[in-house]
């Protein structure tokens, strides 16, 4: 029964844990880093399409984006996207580049994406802790419908709790690194 229930339980603990990966990756640091254009799109000739797709995104600098676009006619378009996207960023641009130069956060701003961070993390926990929740009742059912002794079922139960506790602390090891990350700059 536990061959059942483990790929099943990892595959919707780890599907929050990526989750929680893909939302640090929008939490802006001092450093200028491309993913913070992940969710920015532009009208490209009526559809809307990613701004790495429409242009070379690059970070001459650590505190520097730059978007060479594709075709020069895109400009406007893609500076209004990303002014658009309230990304807490300028661009600028001079015909030819768009420049996002990133500011050094200040403490303020740093400790609000921490709590950020940790809102993330702790929604993360609670995906994890659903996973395990709805896992249990399946091996309390199958215990009750005498699928199952009540040693198998403190056995099964315990194993999803340490798979539990292995994705805990794994998204406690995310936030750790990306608030010492924040907290470095």
């Amino acid at each position: 029964m536990m061959d059942q229930i483990k790929p099943e339980l990892e595959s919707s603990m780890n599907k929050a844990l990526e989750n929680l990966k893909y939302q640090m990756t929008k939490v802006r640091t001092g450093r200028a880093s491309a993913s913070v254009l992940d969710g920015v799109s532009v009208d490209y000739y009526g559809t809307a399409t990613p701004v790495n797709q429409v242009g070379q995104v690059s970070t001459p600098e650590a505190r520097l984006l730059q978007i060479q676009p594709f075709d020069k006619n895109m400009i406007a378009d893609i500076e209004k996207a990303i002014m658009g996207a309230n990304l807490g960023l300028t661009p600028s641009n001079d015909g030819n580049l768009i420049r996002i130069p990133f500011p050094a956060l200040t403490e303020d701003r740093r400790k609000e994406q921490v709590r950020e961070i940790k809102k993330y993390a702790e929604e993360a926990r609670i995906a994890i802790r659903n996973s395990r929740r709805d896992q249990n009742e399946v091996v309390k059912k199958s215990e009750k419908d005498k699928e199952i002794s009540e040693d198998d079922s403190k056995k099964f139960q315990s194993e999803v709790q340490t798979i539990t506790d292995k994705y805990i602390k794994q998204v406690d090891e995310v936030m750790s690194a990306k608030e010492n990350e924040l907290m470095a700059v």
